[in-house]
């Protein structure tokens, strides 16, 4: 099996209430996010956020798929670690945002997530596991 490349995609759905999508992993059901997901090979950052937004959720990207231009770059942690080349110990996330008028029917992908909720902002920063999913919320529903 090849490795991961380390770069991966992260994008906040959220509504013009302020609502932001969140979605519960299977493997870790403690573990609350937004869309995530690796690029492959040859692949742009936001050709894998149009990808992984079909894929997790079927919705559609237009031109709501917005690139909030900035990225974060964390350390690889050591359960994920096997799935890279040895070498990498850091990814690069970069963000993107989707807003909705209103709220939508998901269609989860029942290999990754088990359920999801609409949740107000501050919710939904309670909520969610990942530090830079965290950030990325404050940071787009300011």
């Amino acid at each position: 099996m090849p490795y991961k490349r380390p770069e991966s995609i992260l994008v906040v759905i959220y509504t013009t209430a302020k609502e932001v999508l969140l979605m519960q992993r299977r493997d870790v059901p403690t573990f609350w996010q937004s869309v995530t997901g690796s690029l492959r090979e040859n692949e742009t950052p936001k050709e894998a956020a149009k990808r992984e937004l079909w894929e997790e959720t079927g919705l559609v990207a237009d031109e709501r798929l917005q690139d909030c231009q900035y990225q974060n770059r964390f350390k690889i942690k050591p359960p994920w670690r096997a799935r890279y080349d040895p070498e990498v110990t850091h990814n690069t996330e970069y963000v993107f945002s989707f807003c909705l008028p209103s709220r939508q029917p998901i269609q989860l992908n029942p290999s990754e997530h088990n359920r999801y909720y609409w949740l107000p902002r501050d919710e939904a920063v309670e909520k969610v596991t990942s530090y830079t999913n965290r950030d990325a919320i404050i940071n787009i529903l300011k």
